[in-house]
């Protein structure tokens, strides 16, 4: 890993080491695969961590680090999941979260912040808590959410990329800033994809459960 970091390309007279450019493309490679409810999507991201966790702690980012472990956890939890809800016609089932868990996922994104952040400023574990905290909670956020078929999880995924821009770049990462805002662009074009495979599966299940199974259900 070290030879990875310590290597560099030049891309428009930049330096990138090798451990961030392959991993900022592994990660780009799954928003891809999430677009087409794969079970790739899940390996693709568990490359992506160890290699962006060795570049996160080089550049003493310590709540960016530490979220590449929690997304490996997750990861392996969302293979397992997606494996189980495979459908042979639409993939992976997804669906909106109901107010319930929009609700969870906001609370989640604000407590989790905020408790985060004061942790990392007490351990003096990063030089930006704040926007630090927000990227590591909202991508554990929004990776459980995927995990589950959330469609809602893309949107966690804007609100984590709106402050990841700045962060990267402050940070001198400017080819990782650059990823995030291509992320922006195929984040939107995902929640649409999966806004739509939503309806469609919702449809097929109502189709197959037949006319007037509403009114029986009732009954």
């Amino acid at each position: 890993m070290s030879l990875l970091l310590e290597h560099h390309l030049v891309l428009l007279g930049q330096q990138v080491s090798w451990a961030e450019f392959i991993g900022q493309l592994c990660a780009l490679a799954v928003v891809f695969l999430a677009q087409r409810r794969t079970l790739w999507t899940w390996p693709v991201q568990v490359a992506a961590t160890v290699l962006l966790f060795s570049v996160y702690f080089s550049a003493q980012l310590g709540g960016l680090a530490v979220r590449q472990v929690v997304i490996l956890a997750i990861s392996i939890y969302g293979w397992w999941a997606w494996s189980r809800r495979r459908d042979p016609v639409y993939g992976v089932a997804v669906r909106p979260a109901t107010g319930v868990e929009r609700l969870a996922l906001l609370g989640l994104m604000v407590g989790g912040t905020t408790v985060f952040a004061l942790l990392l400023d007490a351990l003096n574990a990063s030089w930006a808590p704040w926007p630090d905290a927000w990227i590591f909670i909202g991508t554990a956020v929004a990776f459980l959410a995927q995990s589950r078929g959330l469609v809602e999880f893309w949107l966690v995924w804007l609100a984590v990329d709106a402050v990841g821009v700045p962060l990267q770049l402050a940070s001198g990462l400017w080819f990782s800033a650059l990823v995030y805002v291509v992320f922006a662009v195929l984040v939107i074009q995902g929640w649409l994809q999966w806004a739509r495979a939503a309806r469609a599966q919702h449809s097929a299940a109502a189709d197959s459960a037949g006319p007037g199974s509403g009114t029986r259900s009732a009954a």
